[in-house]
């Protein structure tokens, strides 16, 4: 697992690689499998050796594995990118992971979803019930 970012260098530069990495995206690869590709976050150790790209895709299971591997074969072409753009005594290497975060979110509003609906129900079954005892179970005093 590559560690967050902590200078302000190194967060300059993951800004700098998201930035690059995703006009590559858009314009210079020209690979029919990469489907619509958004680049989230890049995180990059401390020494600027290793950059890991996270990024998600727009569509099913299927456009993501075909932009994962047009991703995987243009690694190359980004790396030069980079290098170019960039600046720096070495260029890092790059590994692109999946984003999560799509996935995440869908689970919470599948979850929310849900407790809204049973919410409803138990709702539904309060209307028209009466209290097993009395209606006010607290004491009074005695007139």
């Amino acid at each position: 697992m590559v560690r967050a970012t902590r200078s302000f260098r190194t967060r300059k530069v993951a800004d700098r690689i998201k930035e690059i990495v995703a006009a590559a995206c858009e314009g210079k690869i020209k690979d029919p499998r990469l489907g619509f590709v958004t680049i989230t976050d890049v995180r990059v150790t401390g020494d600027l050796q290793n950059a890991s790209i996270f990024y998600t895709v727009l569509g099913d299971e299927k456009e993501r594995k075909n932009s994962a591997a047009a991703l995987e074969s243009a690694k190359g072409v980004i790396r030069s990118s980079l290098g170019r753009e960039l600046g720096l005594r070495v260029v890092p290497t790059i590994e692109f992971h999946l984003d999560a975060l799509p996935e995440s979110a869908a689970t919470l509003e599948n979850l929310l979803a849900k407790s809204a609906a049973r919410d409803l129900e138990l709702d539904a079954q309060r209307t028209g019930a009466d209290y097993a005892g009395e209606s006010d179970p607290y004491r009074k005093p005695k007139q």
